[in-house]
């Protein structure tokens, strides 16, 4: 006997368009799955809501009824008239088809009629996640809160304390407090992706987590750390940046870090400490004429 649909999903012959492989579309169909995100990012009649990749839509007129406007994102010109067309009655709903990874969120608010402060709510595509949430929070205007559909390892991962900590959680933390609200099952999406998915939440505050002087030069230690993370942090930090030879241990230690541990292990705290240390080192290294000492080691360092 043929298993009966959910009763909250939508039926794929209702999409306007077949998704597309190349994009990373995968629409979400689920309504029930759709309320729960709009009413768990904390959206009010007050916000202004950027949304990455509207898809079809669901997603854009829940919004359309909670915010007081819409800033929807969409690449793809089909869907982007598709939304136009569907959501054509509701006036303070503007979709803008544009790459987000090309413009500011401030180029695409203005272009959608709005401007900061705002919030992000989003079902984006999985592959661009991290480059995503970098365009944000490089951002002249950081959002207030960014809620996002996201791979559910890479939620658990922006969400995970030191002992677990990645470079994304890391960088994300610094910004903001992350929690990850639920995870989302394959069968809400068409197609279903080959992944779990789960919906994170990110509150940005008005300072970051740590004081640092230079957040340039935190993050360049950051993301030497993390460059080869099975090492131990010495010889991570060593193979990434130019220190004065077989500097990295005793800095370590001045930063109260035992060598030994690894990227993941340290907290934000334990971070700053540690670039606070390399600045220390260089500022030494340039007393002594040493001009050998820079940032980081190649390009690769630098982009993280």
């Amino acid at each position: 006997m043929p298993r009966r649909p959910h009763p909250a999903t939508r039926s794929s012959n209702r999409l306007p368009v077949k998704p597309r492989k190349s994009l990373g579309q995968h629409f979400l169909v689920d309504e029930q799955v759709v309320a729960r995100i709009v009413q768990e990012s904390g959206v009010t009649s007050g916000d202004t809501v950027l949304e990455i990749g509207p898809g079809t839509g669901d997603l854009t007129e829940r919004l359309a009824h909670a915010a007081r406007r819409v800033v929807a994102v969409e690449i793809d010109e089909t869907l982007a008239a598709a939304v136009r067309r569907r959501l054509s009655a509701a006036e303070n709903v503007a979709v803008v088809c544009a790459d987000f990874l090309d413009h500011s969120p401030e180029e695409l608010l203005a272009e959608g009629g709005a401007a900061p402060p705002y919030v992000v709510v989003a079902n984006i595509p999985y592959y661009i996640t991290g480059l995503i949430l970098r365009r944000l929070l490089d951002a002249d205007h950081r959002p207030n809160r960014i809620t996002l559909m996201i791979q559910k390892e890479v939620a658990a991962s922006i969400v995970a304390p030191p002992g677990r900590m990645s470079l994304l959680g890391a960088s994300v933390q610094f910004f903001g407090d992350a929690q990850l609200l639920f995870p989302v099952p394959r069968s809400a999406f068409h197609p279903a992706p080959k992944v779990d998915s789960a919906v994170v939440r990110i509150d940005l505050r008005d300072q970051p987590a740590v004081t640092v002087p230079d957040e340039a030069a935190f993050f360049n230690v950051v993301r030497a750390g993390f460059s080869q993370p099975r090492k131990q942090l010495h010889n991570a930090l060593a193979a990434r940046l130019w220190l004065p030879p077989d500097s990295a241990p005793e800095l370590l230690r001045s930063a109260g870090i035992d060598p030994a541990r690894r990227a993941q292990s340290l907290s934000l705290e334990e971070w700053a400490r540690v670039s606070a240390a390399v600045t220390a080192v260089r500022a030494a290294a340039k007393q002594t004429g040493d001009d050998s000492i820079s940032d980081t080691r190649g390009d690769d360092a630098a982009r993280g």
